[in-house]
């Protein structure tokens, strides 16, 4: 018998397209089910949100607090992306006053990252909390450090306790720009800076050719911290009944570097370890000794008081419209998306139900073609209805140019505003280029100015006509602001030239008309079309994200310590999250544009 050799190429190609095609079908089946349990889930709507009697809300405040909630799943990572939305956790404070369940609030703040006027707006709603409801507010600060962010939202509290060894510093506020005009002039890089006509106060492009902070940038930035710290430390004072002018002077001599300086000025009410305040809390929620505490947690608690009254408006009809816009101003991307914002305009416009538009602004600004695009559907609206602009942590340069149509505009104390000016940055490579790798580059062209690249630099002509569209731009911004502000052009380019404003400051030269939360903003709507009772409806509208759900579901069958340290642990920190961002954006910065001077990180 002759022993006949299959080859191995017949066996393993067959083979490996065979159990390709049992995964697909596998992978199909699997989804097939998994949607169909999960639109059983969605036949019968909301479910209520059950608290037990005398729970306490659990106000964990951590990671990203943006101007609404992600709760999504990321296919590529297979994880549950979250972060808590502003609107959530100012509604569920509203709720919690009136919730019989609740009996008072525990405040536990962890690595918190949010802009200022954010951190001001949580603090402002617990205030009110505290103030309305009568019931109790208790803040414990605990783990490696305590951040000045952590301790501001914190101190708004009753009571105020902290981890007998936690690192504990008050420092103030402080700032930090990146220059790289040495480093370009190493790579024989050179930028071609256009500015518009007297902004010397739009600093954004000065770390492409100077070295350090301008006159003009280092006197506006100055002005700005100084205006937001003294809010800041205003509210701190009133809170611990203690004198601005002694915890400024405590900051000045390092006094507060631990808890038990801490102590010693009145800023804490003491010191315990965590199962002290514990015991501590469960006497103030009435419970006997021993009993369990009962937990309300906010981002739970949040999210579904929002989602359920927010999904049973939309079946029915709403008065009010808040529709939030948040990030860098572009034509499309995740940001302040004029292709989106647009329908969303055209759409409220366009209901019949809607009286008054509530327009959340959260933008440094960005392009200036897709500001135009939001300026003019604002426009349309407010010719139709009412249209009122609430100002987050910042709403500069494109971000206050499309508020400028409004009846009315709203700022935070503490938001960063103005910068109305215009500016565009034309890097040349072409010497760099030649001289570090050997490139060279020729062109053949039917017209003077075919082709104009990055390559070679522009030509007096052209860099004139650049210059001139800058210019054309700017008188554009200073008349749309001159319109929307009721007043003069001249009057604006004085305030204007770039210059970045507190809220406050804005409100004392006529860039905004009154200081304000959303909630404020959106109570104001309210009684502007004489509807205290009014529903409110958010766009981009709530939406559930089913296999967001069933994860959150597998969490919270598993949520013990060691699998919370695990998440927390596989997230990348948040340095690097900022710098990814960062350049992510670079890729949005083509065209003239409408920006904050500088990406202002202050350190606090």
């Amino acid at each position: 018998m002759t022993d006949t050799k299959i080859p191995f190429s017949r066996i393993f190609w067959p083979t490996l397209v065979a159990i390709g095609i049992a995964l697909s079908f596998g992978l199909v089946f699997f989804f097939l089910i998994l949607g169909g349990i999960i639109g059983s889930f969605s036949d019968f709507g909301p479910a209520p949100y059950a608290i037990e009697n005398k729970s306490i809300l659990h106000v964990t405040l951590e990671g990203n607090i943006q101007e609404k909630s992600n709760n999504e799943f990321n296919t590529s990572s297979f994880q549950l992306n979250k972060s808590l939305g502003l609107s959530d956790i100012l509604f569920a404070l509203d709720q919690a006053k009136s919730d019989d369940q609740i009996k008072g609030i525990y405040i536990d703040i962890d690595e918190l990252n949010c802009g200022i006027s954010t951190a001001r707006t949580i603090r402002q709603a617990l205030a009110d909390f505290k103030k309305s409801s009568g019931k109790f507010v208790v803040a414990y600060f605990q783990g490696e450090g305590i951040s000045q962010k952590e301790y501001y939202i914190g101190s708004v509290a009753d009571e105020c306790y902290a981890f007998p060894t936690s690192s504990f510093m008050l420092a103030g506020l402080g700032s930090e720009a990146v220059f790289f005009k040495k480093l370009l002039d190493k790579l024989e890089v050179e930028v071609q800076v256009i500015r518009g006509q007297n902004n010397d106060f739009k600093s954004a492009v000065e770390p492409f050719f100077l070295t350090g902070l301008s006159d003009s940038a280092r006197m506006q930035n100055q002005v700005l911290m100084t205006g937001i710290w003294n809010e800041l430390a205003a509210d701190i004072a009133t809170s611990r009944k203690i004198e601005t002018a002694d915890l400024n002077a405590w900051i000045n001599a390092m006094e507060v570097v631990n808890p038990n300086q801490a102590l010693a000025h009145k800023l804490v009410d003491g010191l315990l370890y965590k199962d002290e305040f514990m015991d501590k809390l469960a006497k103030k929620a009435g419970l006997s000794e021993g009993a369990k505490i009962k937990w309300a947690e906010l981002n739970d608690y949040a999210q579904n008081t929002f989602y359920e009254s927010q999904v049973l408006i939309q079946a029915e009809s709403a008065s009010v419209a808040v529709i939030l816009a948040e990030g860098e101003v572009a034509v499309d991307g995740d940001g302040v998306s004029s292709k989106k914002l647009c329908r969303l305009f055209e759409k409220v416009r366009n209901d019949d139900d809607i009286k008054a538009v509530v327009f959340r602004i959260n933008s440094p600004g960005g392009s200036a073609l897709a500001s135009e695009e939001i300026w003019r559907e604002v426009m349309l609206t407010q010719k139709k209805k009412k249209v009122y602009v609430s100002m987050g942590d910042v709403a500069a340069s494109g971000g206050y140019y499309i508020a400028t149509p409004a009846d009315r505009i709203f700022a935070e104390a503490t938001t960063i505003t103005g910068s109305i000016g215009v500016f565009g940055m034309i890097p040349y490579t072409g010497k760099m280029l030649e001289n570090k790798l050997g490139i060279t580059f020729d062109r053949v062209q039917t017209h003077s100015h075919s082709v104009m690249s990055t390559n070679r630099k522009l030509t007096p002509e052209e860099l004139a006509m650049v210059q001139n569209e800058v210019n054309g731009i700017y008188s554009q911004f200073m008349e749309r602001v001159a319109k929307g502000r009721s007043l003069s052009v001249a009057r604006v380019n004085e305030i204007a030239r770039g210059r970045v404003w507190t809220g406050k400051d804005a409100l004392d030269i006529g860039l905004v008309d009154e200081l304000g939360s959303l909630t404020d903003v959106i109570d104001f709507a309210k009684r502007e079309i004489k509807d205290k009772e009014a529903k409110v409806i958010y766009y981009p509208k709530v939406k559930e994200d089913k296999f967001g759900a069933i994860i959150k579901m597998i969490e919270q069958e598993n949520d013990d310590e060691e699998s919370r340290l695990h998440l927390k642990n596989s997230s990348l920190p948040n340095e690097l999250l900022e710098q990814y961002e960062r350049i992510k954006a670079i890729e949005s910065k083509m065209g003239i544009q409408m920006r904050m001077p500088y990406d202002l990180v202050f350190r606090f």
